[in-house]
């Protein structure tokens, strides 16, 4: 498996037309800290069985309750064949002081994980520091879905 760029993935998210096991693979090797989680080991389990069971939207909002604890949903809005994704770490504040991370697609999973992919890049620091990076088999859950979605 190619590993992506974020830009490159937000690229793919641009082009997809329906969310599927692979690109929800792709976002998860590419972005996510945290997924496994040893210490969350049940909200991992919980996102490999919504993305098995094809819930994408329900999917895409619990990689963002693992992934970024601090950010919630702001916005959902659908206009001229769009949804509008708005992520915000400070949903108190008025609309007009608030700094939302946006995301949009035609399809409402897929607006959110452009939202999503756009906060972690925002929030990834240019240079890595000299903590070593985990491996993760993110393979496995995509075969896993794309077993049970042929079955």
């Amino acid at each position: 498996m190619v590993h992506l760029t974020e830009h490159d993935l937000t690229e793919r998210l641009r082009e997809a037309s329906h969310p599927c096991p692979q690109i929800m693979t792709e976002v998860i090797t590419a972005v996510c800290r945290r997924f496994p989680s040893l210490g969350q080991s049940d909200k991992t389990a919980r996102i490999e069985r919504l993305i098995i069971a094809g819930a994408w939207t329900d999917a895409s909002l619990a990689l963002i309750d693992l992934e970024l604890p601090l950010w919630r949903v702001r916005r959902l809005a659908y206009d001229a064949g769009e949804w509008h994704c708005a992520l915000s770490c400070q949903r108190e504040l008025p609309d007009w002081l608030d700094q939302c991370v946006e995301g949009s697609h035609t399809d409402l999973s897929l607006a959110i994980l452009t939202a999503f992919v756009e906060v972690q890049r925002l929030s990834t620091p240019r240079t890595r520091a000299s903590v070593p990076v985990v491996a993760r088999n993110v393979r496995a859950l995509c075969e896993r879905a794309c077993a049970a979605t042929l079955s």
